[in-house]
């Protein structure tokens, strides 16, 4: 088997064997998954990677399949491998059965599926062939694709949950920014004028790399509580600078109250979208939805993310600040 993997960063990945599948899981999620099933897409248009939790019981299990293979449908994946993270070895082998089955239903290819756990990889179900029944050892963290990420500048954390924490809020950095609202000036300032001034504010650290004062956050936060602000800061990124724009608002996210969360992550989730990071975007989305269930950028990143939609559909400027939809063309 010889495929390329979606690319990720600078680099494409070219899987020739189980242990490459293993090692480009963490590469291409940016944590090590636990009890999931991980689908890697390949011959489309628009590849993409996925990863759901391990679904328990024969019902999950097709539901679970469904869940993956209707964007693969949509984007007219022609190949995939399914990788199993748990030590649970019947639902393991149930999960990959199903989706075995749905994805060859749907004249879609499965050209391996394999399940993995404390350092040994298995066949997921069905015959083994030469593969004992005791899996075989492997090691990914001298392989290639690690490297290349390092190389890259690419941090690949040790779980989901770690990814999570990164956006959890830091107490004192979060009253720091509370005393900072409360000691606002006072008085009247037109939704233009801050809008203006979040462009600049956010458009000069992203250019620099720096990190707002509390000052600026508290602002900040306080402005995007009206829409067309939150669509002026929204609206200056792009493909490019995507990844600075995350750096840029994972940060603001640390620091914000609740009561004025929910737009930072929103913003937070969508630049994590389009620069590639699935998995940071959904943290995001949750954050946001702990706070405002009812979000509409949040819901509507969390509807491309689950359909597999590209960041190369985003067109700059077209979002429409009335309903929260952002581009032509996206879902």
């Amino acid at each position: 088997m010889t495929t390329s993997l979606p690319a990720t960063g600078r680099s494409r990945y070219t899987a020739r064997t189980p242990e490459d599948l293993l090692a480009a899981v963490p590469v291409v999620l940016g944590f090590r998954p636990q009890e999931s099933v991980v689908l890697l897409t390949f011959g489309a248009d628009h590849p993409f990677h996925a990863r759901v939790d391990l679904p328990l019981t024969q019902a999950d299990a097709d539901a679970t399949a469904q869940t993956l293979l209707e964007p693969s449908l949509r984007h007219g994946v022609r190949v995939v491998a399914v990788v199993v993270l748990t030590g649970n070895e019947r639902a393991g082998a149930r999960a990959a059965r199903a989706t075995i089955r749905a994805f060859t239903r749907a004249g879609i290819d499965v050209v391996e599926a394999i399940r993995a756990h404390e350092g040994r990889w298995y066949v997921a179900c069905g015959p083994r062939g030469a593969v004992p029944a005791h899996g075989v050892p492997y090691d990914v963290s001298a392989h290639p694709f690690t490297a290349q990420a390092v190389l890259e500048g690419r941090v690949t954390l040790g779980s989901r949950e770690e990814l999570a924490d990164s956006l959890a809020p830091r107490p004192e950095a979060v009253g720091a920014v509370l005393e900072a609202v409360v000691a606002l000036p006072g008085g009247e300032s037109s939704v233009a004028v801050e809008s203006r001034w979040a462009a600049a504010l956010v458009g000069r650290h992203v250019a620099d790399g720096t990190s707002p004062t509390d000052a600026e956050v508290a602002r900040l936060v306080v402005a995007m509580l009206d829409v067309a602000v939150r669509d002026a800061v929204w609206g200056l990124m792009g493909r490019a600078d995507a990844d600075r724009h995350a750096r840029f608002w994972t940060d603001v996210v640390r620091r914000t109250p609740d009561a004025f969360l929910a737009d930072p992550a929103a913003v937070l989730a969508f630049a994590a979208w389009l620069c590639g990071h699935g998995a940071l975007a959904w943290c995001a989305v949750d954050r946001c939805q702990d706070v405002a269930p009812g979000h509409r950028l949040a819901g509507y990143i969390a509807h491309v993310l689950t359909q597999a939609i590209p960041p190369s559909v985003w067109e700059p400027g077209a979002g429409r600040a009335d309903d929260g939809v952002a581009g032509r063309g996206a879902g």
